[in-house]
C-alpha cells in the first residue's frame, strides 16, 4: 500500500498516546474502506461488500499502530549497530543527572 509510509513517516520519533491510536487507526480504517468498499469482519479480515470481488482473497494487514510499534524496534536495533562515535548513539546512550522534581525544588528554593 502506498499511502501508509506517507502516513507513517518519522513515526518512530511520536508520542503514541491513545488518542492518537485511536485517531490513526479511524483514519487507516476509513482508507480501507474507501479503497476497497470493504467491511472489516470480528478476525480483522476484510469481506467485499458487493458481489464483483467474490473469487478474490480477503486482504489481510497489520494495523497501523503494531506497524509504527515494528518500525522503533527496527528504528532501535539500528541505532544499536551504530559505531559508538556516532551522535545518535552517544545521546541515546546519555544518562540524565536530575529529574523532574529535583529541577521545580531549585527553581522554589532558588
Amino acid at each position: 500500500m502506498v499511502i501508509r509510509p506517507v502516513a507513517v513517516y518519522g513515526s518512530e520519533c511520536w508520542v503514541l498516546t491513545e488518542n492518537i491510536k485511536q485517531k490513526l487507526l479511524v483514519f487507516e480504517t476509513r482508507l480501507l474502506r474507501r479503497i476497497f468498499g470493504r467491511t472489516q469482519k470480528t478476525n480483522g479480515e476484510w469481506r467485499q461488500k458487493n458481489k464483483r470481488g467474490a473469487g478474490k482473497p480477503d486482504f489481510n494487514h497489520e494495523n497501523i499502530v503494531r506497524h509504527i510499534k515494528s518500525k522503533r524496534l527496527s528504528w532501535v536495533g539500528h541505532v544499536e549497530r551504530t559505531p559508538d562515535e556516532r551522535v545518535v548513539k552517544s545521546i541515546c546512550k546519555m544518562e540524565t543527572t536530575s529529574n523532574k522534581t529535583e529541577r521545580k525544588a531549585k527553581i522554589k528554593m532558588g
